[in-house]
C-alpha cells in the first residue's frame, strides 16, 4: 500500500512547494520529470500479479508463443497482440509487455500534465485512479488513454494529424479509441469542411479495420450481458465535477488556442456520461468509455487554484485539491471491491 500512497505524495508534495507559482522553470524540473516518469513506468511495468485483469494478461502472451506473425496481426486490437509477440520472441515475458505499455502510457501522461499550468498538480490528480488502476490494472485501454492525451496535446495545438495519429495507434491497442476520432471535427473552428471530410474518411477506415468485426462481439458482452462495474456511479460523478466547474467557471479560464471547442465538448460528454449511465443496462460499457474522458480532471482542477484563489489562497486550493484527490486513494485502497487485487505491491525485481 506504502507504494501506492507513494506514488501520489511525490507529486502532491511537490505540487504543494511550488504553491502560488504555477509553472516553474529550469533544468532541475525536467530532471525531476525525467526521473518521475521512468520510476512510474518501472513501477506499472515490472509489478507481479498486481492488477484484475493479471490472469488474463499472461493468457495473451501464452497464446502468442509460437503464434505465426500473420495470425497475431489479424486479431483484434493488433497493437498489442503484436507487443506480446515480438516480447515472446526474446523471452521478455508479461513483464516486458506491460514495461513497454506503461512506458507509452506515462509519456502521454507527462506530455499532457507538462502541458497544464501546474503540471505537478496534474501528476497528483492523475495518480490515484488513472496511474493506478487504469495504467495499472487495464493494461491495454492504458496504453489507449496515453496515446489519446499525447494526441490531445496536439490538438490543443491545433495539430488534428497528431490527433488522429495517436488515437489511430491508441486503436490498435484498444479499438474503442476509435470513437475519439471525430473530436478533431468538432474542436476544430476553421476549416471544419475540409477537416471532416479527411477525418471523416480516416475514421471509416479505422472502423472498417479495428471495429466492425467486433460491434456484435462487444453488443453481446457489454449490453445483452448487462455487465455491472461496481463504483462506475462514483467515477463518473468524478468526471461530472470538473465538468460542471469547467462549464460555470468557463469565462474565468485563459484559453491556449483551439482548446476552448475540445474541453467544452469533453465536459458535455462526461455530464452526457451520467444520463447514459441512468438509462443503460450495462454500467461497464459506460465506465469503460468514460475513462477517455479522465484528462478532464487533470485540466480543471491543475487549474482550478488560479481560478479561485489569489497570492495565499492559491496554495490553500492546491492543498484542497490534494485533500480530496488524497481521499480518494484512500477511499479505493480501504474500501474497493477490487482494490485485493492491487494489495500488496510486489514487483518482478523482487521476486
Amino acid at each position: 500500500m506504502l507504494t501506492y500512497w507513494f506514488m501520489f505524495l511525490v507529486p502532491a508534495w511537490a505540487s504543494i512547494a511550488a504553491g502560488g507559482k504555477p509553472r516553474p522553470a529550469g533544468k532541475s524540473l525536467e530532471f525531476s520529470w525525467l526521473m518521475a516518469g521512468v520510476l512510474l513506468a518501472l513501477l506499472i511495468g515490472l509489478r507481479h500479479q498486481v492488477g484484475g485483469d493479471w490472469a488474463a494478461y499472461e493468457s495473451h502472451y501464452l497464446d502468442m508463443l509460437g503464434a505465426p506473425l500473420s495470425e497475431v496481426l489479424e486479431r483484434g486490437d493488433p497493437g498489442y497482440y503484436l507487443l506480446n509477440w515480438l516480447s515472446t520472441q526474446v523471452g521478455g515475458g508479461v513483464y516486458l509487455v506491460n514495461l513497454v505499455s506503461g512506458a507509452l502510457f506515462i509519456v502521454g501522461l507527462a506530455a499532457f500534465c507538462r502541458q497544464q499550468p501546474r503540471p505537478w498538480l496534474a501528476l497528483a490528480v492523475a495518480a490515484p485512479y488513472m496511474v493506478i488502476v487504469v495504467g495499472m490494472g487495464y493494461s491495454r485501454q492504458g496504453v489507449a488513454l496515453g496515446l489519446a492525451m499525447l494526441g490531445m496535446v496536439g490538438l490543443a495545438r491545433k495539430s488534428n494529424l497528431q490527433f488522429v495519429l495517436c488515437v489511430a495507434l491508441a486503436a490498435t491497442f484498444h479499438k474503442s479509441a476509435v470513437l475519439l476520432i471525430p473530436l478533431a471535427i468538432l474542436a476544430t473552428s476553421r476549416g471544419r469542411l475540409w477537416t471532416a471530410l479527411w477525418v471523416g474518411i480516416t475514421s471509416a477506415v479505422l472502423y472498417y479495420l479495428l471495429l466492425a468485426s467486433s460491434v456484435e462481439n462487444l453488443v453481446v458482452n457489454y449490453i445483452d450481458a448487462q455487465y455491472q462495474s461496481e463504483g462506475a456511479a462514483v467515477r463518473i460523478a468524478m468526471n461530472a465535477l470538473p465538468a460542471v466547474l469547467l462549464l460555470v467557471l468557463r469565462k474565468r479560464f485563459v484559453w491556449q488556442p483551439a482548446e476552448r471547442n475540445l474541453w467544452v465538448i469533453m465536459a458535455l460528454l462526461s455530464l452526457a456520461s451520467v444520463g447514459w449511465l441512468l438509462v443503460s443496462s450495462s454500467s461497464t460499457a459506460v465506465d469503460r468509455l468514460a475513462l477517455y474522458l479522465i484528462p478532464l480532471q487533470l485540466f480543471v482542477f491543475a487549474r482550478l487554484p488560479d481560478l479561485m484563489g489569489r497570492g495565499r489562497g492559491m496554495r490553500n486550493w492546491v492543498l484542497a485539491v490534494v485533500v480530496y484527490y488524497a481521499a480518494v486513494l484512500f477511499v479505493w485502497l480501504n474500501f474497493a471491491t477490487h482494490s485485493q487485487y492491487w494489495l500488496p505491491y510486489q514487483s518482478w525485481l523482487f521476486l
